[in-house]
């Protein structure tokens, strides 16, 4: 199937993934397991929210948990350059036909919600709220160190047109997952917009559903640490996969389930890609390095859980892909 062409002038300009809204059943145990186990730094809380943020991040916020009656993804959130870059983002959903709202955000500036064509909840912001960074305050660090937010992966029930929408939002293709023939589908893709492996991953699945987000940690032994911390504080049987290694990405990896089954990767070890030359690393379906180079496989409930888009009614793919699965 066709790979997008990399667009260097977007429509607006979304500079990176920023944060994750999850809404969660237990919000006093969920922020518990992401500031103890984890080792987020809780921001700000209330009796309805909590905002956590990474050690490097000077940005208020890269998580909020929302108590709700049922857990889901409530949003997914992208920075943009400037604040015309949002009335430029209006403009185009406008032209596109795709609905949106200008909303008031606690810690954010104006922010713009859309439902994308595929049902993935987004929303855009130009400035947040700055907060000192805590990169240096050793004396905090809890769990496996967590950096930064690096990316988000859901699941799309049509791959090429998710890919598609978002090449031309000025998201560039670093590696892709096809099947094998001439008429192979793409089954997964790697997206960025910060210059490193991907912002956002869209795979094959039931959706729209979130499939995971992502923390960078500092190295390899803060992801067997976590293990420890988890083994040790009750959270054993929330190790879903890892520690391994993907082909993909070669991302050193960890995924881990939050008390409502939300999937958090943690991950390091992937590689520049800012380049305006950069080509896109083709992977094909049957070749079992690009999901573990080494590693135990991934159990069925990699490929097939994931968490809802409150309020999205979830659709069958177009297509099954045919992928190893552990028995």
């Amino acid at each position: 199937m066709p790979v997008p062409t990399h667009v260097f002038d977007p429509p607006f300009n979304i500079i990176r993934c920023s944060h994750a809204v999850l809404d969660v059943t237990n919000l006093d145990k969920s922020a518990a397991f992401y500031e103890k186990t984890v080792g987020l730094h809780i921001e700000n809380r209330d009796d309805k929210s909590v905002y956590l943020r990474a050690s490097e991040e000077h940005q208020h916020h890269s998580v909020v948990l929302r108590k709700a009656p049922k857990a889901a993804c409530n949003r997914l959130g992208f920075k943009v350059g400037n604040d015309g870059d949002l009335d430029k983002a209006a403009a185009f959903f406008s032209e596109n036909g795709i609905a949106y709202a200008f909303v008031d955000q606690p810690f954010q500036g104006r922010t713009l919600q859309f439902t994308d064509p595929f049902g993935f909840q987004i929303e855009l912001y130009a400035t947040m709220e700055k907060r000192p960074h805590l990169l240096r305050r050793y004396d905090l660090y809890k769990g496996c160190h967590p950096q930064r937010l690096d990316h988000f992966n859901v699941f799309a029930a049509e791959v090429q047109d998710t890919v598609d929408f978002y090449a031309r939002l000025g998201f560039r293709l670093t590696e892709y997952a096809e099947e094998d023939g001439d008429n192979g589908r793409i089954a997964a893709a790697w997206m960025h917009r910060k210059g490193n492996v991907h912002d956002f991953a869209i795979t094959n699945g039931r959706g729209p559903r979130l499939h995971h987000i992502a923390y960078w940690v500092p190295t390899a032994m803060n992801i067997v640490h976590l293990c420890d911390v988890m083994a040790s504080s009750g959270y054993l049987k929330n190790i879903e996969r890892g520690p391994g290694r993907h082909g993909i990405s070669n991302a050193f990896f960890l995924y881990i389930r939050d008390p409502d089954g939300h999937r958090i990767e943690l991950y390091t070890s992937d590689y520049f890609t800012g380049d305006h030359d950069h080509e896109p690393l083709r992977w094909s379906l049957r070749d079992p390095r690009r999901q573990t180079l080494w590693g135990a496989p991934a159990p069925r409930s990699w490929f097939e859980e994931g968490s809802t888009f409150a309020g999205q009614a979830v659709r069958e793919p177009r297509f099954v892909a045919d992928v190893l699965v552990a028995d």
